[in-house]
């Protein structure tokens, strides 16, 4: 039994106090470890883990608003399409052969002949028959107040 007493006497002359001290605080809430036996297990964050989540959700975000200004660019690259198509159709209407004027607000139809000249005309190619004297059937179009034209290509037809 003095084998067992000799093991829990604690040598006190062995203690370093300025170590000791070390491990305490009077401010237990700013430490990052429990400061009793009891108390909380406190696990410091891994930092990798922190930052690979923030980056995955940055890319994530911006990724997401990439595929908007790409969505953004490929309508206003097609919206620019349209209104060179437009142009061009404009342009042959005002070169087109056409043996009236036309009126606001009116449709009309854009041939091509045979020989390649355009003509503008009242007749639709439902109204021809099956017998229309074009080579090509180009474009609906009405004529706009500011004397533009709203153009509706043959294919949308």
């Amino acid at each position: 039994m003095s084998q067992d007493t000799d093991k829990q006497k604690i040598d006190v002359s062995k203690i370093d106090l300025d170590k000791e001290r070390e491990k305490t605080t009077d401010q237990p809430g700013l430490i990052a470890f429990p400061h009793t036996v009891g108390g909380a297990v406190i696990r410091p964050e891994d930092q990798g883990k922190v930052k690979g989540r923030a980056v995955s959700a940055m890319r994530q975000q911006t990724d997401r608003q990439m595929q908007q200004l790409y969505e953004q660019a490929q309508t206003l690259a097609k919206q620019a399409q349209a209104i060179k198509e437009r142009v061009d159709v404009s342009e042959r209407i005002y070169s087109a052969e056409m043996n009236f004027e036309p009126i606001i607000s009116q449709t009309y139809f854009l041939y091509q002949k045979k020989n390649g000249v355009d003509v503008l005309s009242l007749v639709s190619p439902q109204e021809w028959g099956r017998k229309h004297p074009f080579k090509a059937y180009v474009a609906k179009v009405t004529l706009l107040a500011d004397h533009t034209w709203d153009v509706t290509l043959a294919d949308e037809d």
